[in-house]
């Protein structure tokens, strides 16, 4: 069965997760918008023009030991029984050697240096106990870098190491894509920001939502929660279309309260209500006037389930960028994994290590989507794809690190 096979259950149809996340992401239009910034604040932005080499790293002939410059030939047939004499100086030429750290520039005169372990030094005499050809222990300019080379072409995600390389080479401010803005709009009765009398719930889904857009590339306007009928949706949904990507959170499901799909379509398209996913089969996606629209539902491990599935690659293509891959571990599952068939299920699990690289991973939880503690008390979770039927006890599965990855 592929991707655009559905799975019935529950829902009059559930679309399989690829199929639902390619019809998420041929709706979404990338920003167009650029902004130049400096390296120490590029961090994680996404390259909107090329960058290339200032200049040349190193940007002269550069020792890469302790030791002495000297001329290569005047070390010719050194060795411990027959070490080569010269005089130590300030300059080098012929006979001479002069004095130089890791890093420093090669003195003139010289092209190669001979490492201070080699020699033995007496005043102003030094024996050389080991020939060294020419360009020994010497950095060329250029050889890491040279000038005018391509470093980053579009699309590339900065790193710390790849600022590093940017200001090594004398780049002044970088042109970045501006971050995709997302809404964040929490829906439902009894959701209070702090202290919760009976019957309430404190809300937490849409700070994590906002804090996921925010280490995923994006901006986060995380809004108040939205109650009081299909009217007060509308108008939220309304008022953030000029966002480029809006989120829901809650009211997916198939009760008299979960109207957030049918005030969407009513603005626009859902393209997938119900999807093969455990937990998260309610999440939704659509599109208002070209503005793509994620409900994510509002049990929390499905919000993050579909958070992670949806809305982190949809925050990628409208960034110019691609998701990185998850980060993974490999481990052996100290009991069973149970799944569906035809459902991608994400079982939370924790790892354990022997301290000699075998590793474990229990499940803390297979079912269920109100479990928050079972995500933040988790190491990572193990997907099972829709094709298996669960995993068997010691069986070998990969660990999904998803929380550590923007």
């Amino acid at each position: 069965m592929d991707d655009s096979d559905h799975h019935r259950a529950g829902f009059e149809t559930y679309a399989r997760t690829g199929a639902a996340r390619r019809q998420l992401l041929a709706a979404v239009t990338p920003t167009d918008g650029t902004e130049r910034v400096e390296p120490r604040r590029a961090d994680g932005r996404v390259v909107a023009t090329a960058i290339d080499a200032d200049r040349p790293v190193p940007r002269y002939e550069r020792t890469t030991v302790d030791g002495y410059a000297v001329r290569a030939g005047d070390t010719f047939g050194a060795s411990e029984r027959s070490p080569a004499s010269l005089r130590v100086t300030d300059t080098v030429r012929a006979g001479t050697a002069t004095r130089v750290h890791t890093g420093s520039e090669l003195p003139a005169g010289a092209d190669a240096v001979v490492p201070a372990e080699a020699t033995d030094r007496a005043g102003g005499d030094l024996a050389v106990f080991e020939a060294v050809p020419e360009g020994r222990n010497v950095k060329a300019v250029g050889e890491d870098v040279a000038e005018g080379q391509r470093l980053f072409e579009p699309g590339r995600r900065l790193r710390p190491s790849d600022l590093g390389l940017v200001r090594a080479v004398g780049h002044g401010p970088v042109e970045v894509y501006d971050r995709p803005r997302a809404s964040v709009v929490p829906t439902g009765e009894g959701i209070v920001e702090s202290d919760p009398a009976t019957g309430e719930t404190v809300e937490t889904n849409g700070r994590t939502v906002a804090q996921y857009i925010e280490r995923w590339g994006g901006e986060a306007t995380r809004r108040e929660v939205v109650s009081g009928g299909a009217d007060a949706v509308r108008a939220a949904v309304e008022r953030d279309l000029d966002h480029d990507v809006v989120v829901t959170i809650g009211g997916t499901s198939v009760g008299e309260r979960d109207i957030v799909p049918d005030v969407v379509a009513s603005l626009g398209e859902v393209f997938v209500h119900g999807v093969a996913l455990a937990p998260g089969r309610s999440a939704a996606l659509g599109a208002v006037d070209g503005t793509p629209v994620v409900m994510l539902p509002g049990p929390p491990v499905g919000c993050i389930v579909g958070a992670v599935q949806f809305l982190r690659p949809a925050l990628a293509a409208l960034g110019h960028a691609s998701p990185t891959p998850h980060p993974t571990t490999e481990a052996r599952l100290t009991r069973k994994v149970p799944s569906e068939p035809g459902v991608r299920t994400f079982a939370r699990v924790t790892v354990e290590g022997d301290g000699e690289g075998t590793r474990t991973a229990t499940p803390t939880r297979t079912e269920g989507a109100g479990a928050l503690s079972s995500v933040a008390l988790a190491d990572g979770w193990v997907v099972v794809r829709e094709e298996r039927e669960g995993y068997a006890a010691d069986e070998a599965v990969a660990v999904e690190e998803w929380e550590g990855c923007a």
